[in-house]
């Protein structure tokens, strides 16, 4: 099964009147890997897991996921696929027990369900999906294209939740709760699934993209920084900021820690090169980026500097491969340039003083932290916490473009695809300023959680929120 076969399940919704429309539908059984048997691991507000007793009953009994994954083996995908499908009666959702027990009743539900009641109405995604497994509903089925559009994911680095923000209105759209000192996030491509580094838990927690619901937690080799993924969406790429410092490779398809690679400090963020040919990890503490290859999973080559690694971005040569990695250090307002096909560092540039009359921001995180580069490889966007303010350098010249004031000690940045608009984490002052990159202004401020500070920007279906 490919991860681009994930497909949101609302998406599906729309092809199953003419399966119903069938004496005797198939239960298909890739569909209920992908779909339902997730519904069994998710958390929703106020109820437990599914899985939490009915892997202890005798009574539709579920084989957990395998120890150490956050999903099943085949064997046990197969066992629970038996067991769930005793529960439908295929076609006939509204006659399918396992639709029906945990249904709210005054939306048609059965009057008592020990587990609860975990759908208020059939409209719920969860609900849908299930409903569309009953119909006969089949990945090969299901359309694979959607409008996306572009939201962008803000983690709350001092709170429990998230925040997704729809880039065309600047309107919070949804909330991730249950995310206890959330620090970096990823996508899978289509959006179908939302990757998070729980520092409190020392999990990666995946989240449904529609129901924006907990629905696995794997375990990490140590208390995790940030993340990035690869552009296929296969690989989350965790930094692991204990002990003596390592990369944790996650799978994604098998929800597993397929492999973790040590690194000379502990890591603080990882970020993979517009080609995705490479892994990059910064170390503060090891004053190093290290270079892994995507394909192998081995490191190829490290990079030391005088300070610590903080936030790093890069531009991209005609050809799609890497030309410069801008590296923030720790204590300098500012980047050094990297050539990285000769490794050597060809410039650093410290970022303007601050302005007459503004007061500096001594506390918080780096002087500079948080930079990006636009789509069209143009322009570098850079944060100065230290001046409340980005920055925006031309490219491949670094000459200065100008400079925009932002709220209070601006700790990360992401942008749209377009590269017209920048969405900056003010961790000082609770919000993100949105600024027009080449109009050098601050569009408006979007209050969020608890000091906010990795974001990144993710294509997500239209429908996502509807």
């Amino acid at each position: 099964m490919q991860l681009h076969r994930l497909i949101p399940a609302a998406l599906v919704v729309s092809m199953t009147p003419a399966l119903a429309q069938q004496s005797s539908p198939t239960l298909d059984f890739e569909y209920f890997k992908a779909y339902v048997q997730p519904v069994y691991t998710t958390k929703r507000d106020g109820n437990a897991r599914c899985i939490s007793c009915h892997a202890h009953r005798d009574v539709m009994h579920l084989e957990p996921p395998a120890e150490g994954s956050a999903a099943w083996s085949e064997a046990s995908a197969r066992a629970n696929f038996a067991i769930a499908s005793a529960y439908v009666v295929p076609g006939k959702p509204e006659q399918s027990r396992m639709l029906l027990h945990p249904l709210a009743e005054e939306a048609g539900g059965d009057p008592h369900h020990d587990g609860g009641k975990h759908w208020a109405s059939k409209d719920d995604p969860e609900w849908q999906r299930l409903a569309a497994w009953v119909r006969g509903a089949t990945l090969d089925s299901a359309p694979m294209t959607a409008a996306l559009k572009p939201r962008i994911i803000q983690t709350n680095s001092a709170g429990d939740n998230v925040h997704i923000i729809d880039a065309a209105t600047n309107r919070v759209v949804g909330e991730i709760h249950g995310i206890e000192v959330g620090h970096g996030a990823a996508a899978a491509p289509d959006g179908s699934r939302l990757y998070f580094s729980n520092e409190a838990e020392a999990t990666l927690d995946v989240v449904d993209g529609q129901t924006l619901r907990i629905m696995a937690q794997i375990p990490l080799t140590g208390r995790p920084n940030n993340i990035s993924s690869s552009p296929d969406g296969r690989r989350v790429y965790v930094a692991i900021r204990e002990g003596s410092g390592a990369v944790d490779i996650i799978d994604t398809l098998t929800l597993t820690n397929a492999k973790s690679v040590p690194v000379d400090g502990g890591v603080h963020n990882t970020f993979t090169t517009p080609d995705g040919r490479y892994v990059i990890a910064g170390t503060i503490v090891g004053k190093n980026a290290t270079v892994i290859d995507a394909a192998t999973e081995e490191v190829v080559w490290t990079k030391y500097f005088d300070l610590g690694v903080r936030p790093i971005a890069f531009s991209s040569n005609a050809d799609g491969s890497t030309h410069y990695m801008f590296v923030q250090l720790s204590g300098f307002n500012g980047f050094a340039v990297i050539d990285f096909e000769t490794h050597e560092e060809v410039a650093r540039i410290e970022l303007p003083k601050i302005a007459p009359g503004k007061e500096p921001v001594l506390t918080g995180g780096n002087e500079s932290h948080g930079m990006a580069v636009t789509s069209d490889n143009s322009v570098l966007v850079v944060d100065s916490r230290l001046n409340s303010a980005v920055y925006m350098y031309s490219l491949p010249d670094l000459t200065l473009l100008g400079s925009v004031d932002v709220g209070t000690s601006p700790d990360w940045v992401t942008l749209t695809p377009d590269g017209r608009t920048a969405y900056v984490a003010n961790a000082g002052s609770n919000d993100v300023s949105v600024v027009d990159i080449h109009g050098r202004r601050e569009i408006t401020r979007i209050p969020v959680g608890q000091v906010p500070k990795r974001n990144i920007t993710a294509m997500m279906p239209e429908l996502m929120f509807d």
